[in-house]
């Protein structure tokens, strides 16, 4: 973007001599221009010098015209994925082991997956809430835990946590998905200690959870989590599901309404 806007610059200084002629003095072809200025660069400099601010000015307006093109290709790239996966949704498999707020007869759907050291996680929890709020009875939310654990030290334990509390009680768990990313600072800094503080502060039972923690179990959920992420085409968390349309990201509230608006829209269509 920033070779296209110094080109276009440069092509905009230099554009009043090529345009320039006389029936006497014909103006000189583009390539005869770029001879010169291939033999004699200090030419470009020079001319560049003289005009600073004309450049500049060019300059800011060519990488605002390439970013604003950009965004739009982008857009329109976007809105055709997302037509695509509403005739075509992905489906997530929602087991009993997954922890579910509403109903399986609500009118939409939403999946995440989630890595509870992950910032962004963090950011998209309040994004989460307005959408149960906003659509209430109609909301289904399917939370699973998807650790990163190439890139967070603490991903992986804080998920064993996570699911070897929802074998005890699922509405505990709940409680511990709300504290944690509450105060994902505190895993920053404390790392398992923190999630065993958590887990001390909701009441379950220490004993089967440090054995459930270990256990080829957790493991198990969190396995089958992590293939069913790979194979929806997710690689960074968060990643969501709003009726099998796919979210790569913490996008803002509107961009999920919006794909909810095109999913009411292809259904009465």
């Amino acid at each position: 973007m920033k070779k296209f806007a110094v080109a276009a610059a440069a092509l905009a200084l230099f554009a009043p001599a090529v345009n320039a002629k006389s029936d006497s003095n014909p103006a000189p072809t583009a390539a005869q221009i770029k001879a010169v200025l291939e033999a004699n660069p200090d030419i470009v400099l020079d001319v560049l010098s003289q005009n600073k601010e004309k450049f500049f000015s060019i300059v800011k307006q060519a990488a605002q015209e390439d970013q604003e093109r950009q965004a739009k290709n982008q857009a329109e790239e976007d809105q055709k994925r997302i037509a695509e996966a509403i005739a075509h949704p992905l489906k997530a498999d929602i087991g009993p082991n997954d922890l579910v707020r509403g109903s399986k007869r609500a009118k939409y759907t939403l999946v995440e997956y989630a890595d509870f050291q992950c910032p962004y996680c963090a950011r998209a929890l309040p994004t989460v809430q307005a959408l149960r709020r906003q659509y209430g009875k109609n909301m289904r939310f399917v939370f699973k835990v998807m650790p990163l654990v190439d890139i967070h030290p603490y991903a992986l334990i804080s998920a064993k946590y996570f699911e070897a509390i929802s074998l005890q009680s699922k509405e505990k768990a709940w409680k511990y998905y709300d504290k944690i990313f509450a105060d994902q600072t505190q895993l920053d800094s404390q790392g398992e200690a923190f999630c065993k503080q958590v887990a001390q502060s909701l009441g379950v039972d220490m004993t089967r959870l440090e054995k459930d923690v270990a256990g080829p179990e957790v493991a198990k959920l969190i396995g089958d989590n992590t293939a069913e992420f790979k194979k929806l085409g997710f690689q960074g968390t968060p990643g969501f599901l709003v009726n099998g349309v796919p979210v790569f990201g913490a996008y803002p509230l509107d961009y999920f309404q919006n794909i909810i608006q095109k999913i009411d829209a292809a259904k009465k269509g």
